[in-house]
């Protein structure tokens, strides 16, 4: 599963220009590709992927936790499922560093996504500091029991890695850095809910860097950034394989 995060990129012409060029890459590719793409392109890009038959899953950034109400500014998940939405990126580290997203807050809008039918791409990851302190696996285990408490079925929940330290930054975690988290995740969400789920690695992914990391056994695909807003760029992350 290969998922690129344009963040607050592309108006809806540059959404569907790239749309189509992807497609014509990508004829061909057995992995399982998701765009989540801004609010304004939810509905022409999944109207345009829907009218041309491609295997392609679209997605959302962000959802507000109530299912509707006086937000100014803010989206419902039933908003999103109703022009095309398939899932929803929920924790980003973004979201929590620039905006003040908690677990509790995060933990809501998971319930309620679930509850809409989206699936749930949910971000976990820490920063520089937690991780040079060695409180990595304390920070994560947080993150994941607080974010998910109270879900009892994780069959769609997809858990995103994304040290924090790693994103936007050029700097990557070494293939056996992120394969000993990703294995720590595994085997906490197995503890917990004796479920098995996907795991995406997400921190400045490149077509250079992203076969190394398909290649760790508990590394399921990846969440990508910067490198999803070119077409052609994207094409070869996603053409690489386990």
């Amino acid at each position: 599963m290969i998922i690129g995060n344009w963040k607050m990129y592309k108006t809806v012409d540059e959404a569907l220009e790239f749309v189509k060029t992807l497609a014509s890459l990508t004829s061909k590719s057995q992995v399982e590709l998701g765009i989540a793409v801004p609010f304004t392109a939810l509905l022409p890009v999944a109207s345009m992927v829907e009218q041309l038959k491609l295997s392609l899953w679209v997605g959302a950034q962000n959802m507000h936790d109530e299912a509707e109400g006086a937000y100014t500014g803010e989206i419902s998940a039933r908003m999103l499922r109703d022009v095309g939405a398939q899932f929803v990126i929920l924790g980003h580290s973004e979201r929590r560093q620039h905006f003040g997203e908690s677990n509790s807050f995060i933990n809501r809008k998971v319930k309620r996504a679930l509850q809409e039918g989206l699936h749930v791409v949910l971000c976990v990851g820490e920063t520089r500091e937690e991780r040079e302190a060695g409180r990595e696996e304390a920070v994560l285990q947080e993150q994941l029991l607080k974010s998910l408490e109270g879900i009892k079925n994780l069959d769609e929940v997809t858990l995103a890695y994304e040290p924090i330290w790693a994103i936007g930054t050029g700097k990557v975690a070494t293939p056996a850095d992120a394969q000993k988290v990703h294995a720590f995740c595994r085997k906490l969400i197995a503890k917990r809910w004796g479920a098995e789920i996907a795991i995406l690695y997400g921190g400045s992914v490149k077509p250079e860097n992203s076969g190394a990391l398909l290649c760790e056994e508990d590394i399921d695909g990846l969440l990508v950034g910067g490198a999803s807003l070119d077409p052609d760029s994207f094409a070869k992350i996603a053409k690489e394989q386990k």
